[in-house]
């Protein structure tokens, strides 16, 4: 199957015109294609009310929740009664760290993993909720020459009284795609439980929550064309274990009992719009949408392939130092050029029309790890609509801001 991005491209508005930037800053938010935002404009204008069964709007309501559930329990390969959804993945992650803290209370001689690779997104909420239930907090350390996060860093930590691994499915500041599934059955085998992030992920793999064994994979829409919000997938029996604060009179039902007040109905119809448009990335609009999606991602990853390696050969000629250099990564660079700070090259890039922006991109442990402290670096970042195009004007941007600094030096 053939991915092609020049048939993608006239679907995304901000694209269009004279003054489209290039765009290499989709591990923040990608852009939004027209299908989305229609099916976003429509829900807003469809009669809605408080999800129900007796009138239109009720109906409706509860048609858009349905149906994006289905959506992301197909992009997922997850139970769909099993997927929750909230303001986004931090939120998810903050209340879902809370609530097992309590329900299965932690104390003082547990122990719960995170990793330097992870976004702080899957980190600070475990080490709040383990400080404040007196658990041990434990650090996996991944190699910063290399970038990889070794599988032994992570289970060499587990005991007995392991209650929880966080790790991420794939670093959103290098890259790394870690072996998840060899973690997540080590963590299992210890009696722990698996919290997997999976937003960096999801924008560039196909996922299938089944094959991982994770007991929660967390995600972001807005990471692979959709509207802001996050989603939490996991086995809707152990949801039923688990018990929220929450109001009185709302539902306990799962997974509604993890939904705090209303759910913008609008970004739910947005998300199921998004899925759609993955699922038809490469042509196909007819069949089952899971298949569809898996054969759209595996083209779409083949295609970003190609052009992370233009980017990188582009990067060592003008003697760029590559932080992203894991075996198994996403088209995902980090990156800083000598003797020109990152913030520099950040707006250089800008004046170019090259949207590539610098920092840390709340991977702070990562990026101290990699000895950039709260800097970061310049990253660069494929998304589906990415093109030779694009990868043309990154390179002679590159090369303008290189040759004005040996020139300015």
């Amino acid at each position: 199957m053939r991915f092609d991005p020049t048939a993608l491209r006239p679907q995304f508005p901000a694209l269009t015109g004279p003054d489209a930037a290039a765009h290499f800053d989709g591990p923040g938010g990608t852009q939004t294609p027209s299908p989305v935002a229609t099916a976003i404009a429509d829900a807003l204008v469809l009669p809605v009310a408080n999800r129900g069964s007796v009138t239109r709007a009720e109906r409706n309501a509860d048609g858009i929740v349905a149906s994006a559930r289905a959506a992301m329990g197909d992009l997922l390969n997850a139970d769909p009664a099993g997927i929750v959804f909230g303001r986004s993945m931090t939120q998810l992650t903050f209340s879902m760290a809370g609530t097992l803290a309590h329900t299965h209370p932690w104390a003082s001689g547990d122990e719960i993993i995170v990793t330097r690779l992870d976004h702080d997104a899957n980190i600070r909420p475990w080490v709040i909720a383990a400080e404040r239930a007196g658990a041990t907090v434990h650090w996996a350390e991944f190699d910063p020459e290399t970038g990889e996060l070794p599988v032994e860093a992570v289970t060499d930590l587990l005991s007995d009284r392991t209650r929880l691994v966080a790790v991420t499915a794939a670093s959103n500041l290098i890259g790394t795609m870690p072996n998840v599934t060899t973690i997540i059955a080590a963590a299992r085998s210890a009696g722990a439980l698996s919290y997997v992030d999976a937003v960096h992920y999801t924008a560039h793999e196909s996922v299938d929550l089944r094959a991982l064994g994770a007991d929660f994979l967390v995600c972001s829409p807005y990471k692979f064309c959709g509207p802001h919000l996050g989603v939490l997938a996991a086995d809707p029996a152990l949801l039923e274990t688990l018990r929220p604060d929450k109001l009185l009179p709302s539902t306990d039902a799962v997974p509604e009992r993890f939904e705090l007040g209303t759910l913008p109905y609008e970004l739910l119809a947005g998300t199921t719009a998004a899925v759609d448009f993955l699922a038809g990335m490469c042509g196909e609009t007819d069949g089952p949408r899971r298949p569809r999606l898996e054969r759209a991602m595996h083209a779409m990853a083949e295609h970003e392939l190609t052009l992370r390696t233009r980017i990188e050969h582009a990067l060592t000629d003008v003697g760029a130092t590559i932080y992203s250099r894991a075996g198994r990564r996403t088209p995902t660079l980090l990156f800083d050029l000598p003797g020109v700070a990152s913030q520099e090259v950040y707006a250089g890039l800008a004046a170019h029309g090259v949207n590539a922006p610098a920092g840390n991109f709340y991977a702070l442990e990562c990026s101290r790890t990699l000895g950039l402290g709260d800097a970061g670096a310049v990253r660069v970042g494929l998304a589906p609509y990415s093109d030779d195009g694009d990868v043309d004007r990154l390179i002679t941007a590159l090369n303008e801001v290189a040759h004005a600094a040996r020139v300015g030096g």
